[in-house]
């Protein structure tokens, strides 16, 4: 019974890597479940034991980038951190950034990504994909009230619209230093509150 289980388990990672990875490079949309069925190496009906349609898929697949993503912020911060150059929580976040927009294969943000394409705001994987930002948006505040106190917090909003619009740019026009501009645009508004 275990072996089974494991197996299962398995199988089911396999499919949640493979439909990530493809998602994310061809689109939501552009990739069917057989696809994914062969590239994963699984047989259909493993795919449909663990997700019964492929909106249940998308979600399992939000829900591992947004896994995925967390734990890629929070090793690089902690790496950036220990740059003299990265003073703050914010700043380390901002080195993050730079070097995720950086790697190759970048393609935007997942989330972002996913809710366009989804076009339908009531869809499962589109309301995760609000959901995900709201809680990236909370994380972002919490990183101002680290990086300059809690009277930074109110500028919160426009430093997620900088960090959003960095991501899409990066994206559409291929400039990596977006994060860079985004950063010292954030640190400009700060500054000129009294933060």
């Amino acid at each position: 019974m275990g072996r089974t289980k494991t197996t299962t388990s398995e199988a089911r990672r396999r499919i949640v890597e493979t439909a990530d990875r493809l998602f994310y490079e061809e689109g939501v949309r552009a990739v069917g479940i057989d696809r994914v069925i062969a590239e994963a190496g699984v047989a259909k009906a493993t795919l449909y034991a663990h997700f019964p349609s492929k909106d249940d898929l998308i979600l399992a697949v939000l829900e591992h980038r947004e896994a995925c993503v967390t734990e890629f912020f929070r090793e690089a911060m902690e790496r950036h951190s220990r740059n003299r150059k990265t003073k703050t929580p914010l700043q380390a976040f901002f080195a993050a950034l730079g070097e995720w927009i950086e790697s190759p294969g970048y393609r935007g943000c997942a989330f972002q990504n996913a809710a366009i394409e989804l076009a339908n705001p009531e869809h499962p994987g589109a309301q995760y994909a609000r959901g995900y930002k709201r809680r990236f948006g909370e994380f972002l505040r919490g990183l101002i009230e680290q990086s300059v106190g809690p009277e930074g917090a109110k500028l919160a909003p426009a430093i997620g619209l900088l960090v959003e619009g960095a991501i899409v740019t990066a994206a559409i026009e291929g400039r990596p230093n977006a994060a860079f501009v985004a950063r010292d645009a954030a640190l400009k508004l700060l500054a000129e509150q009294g933060t």
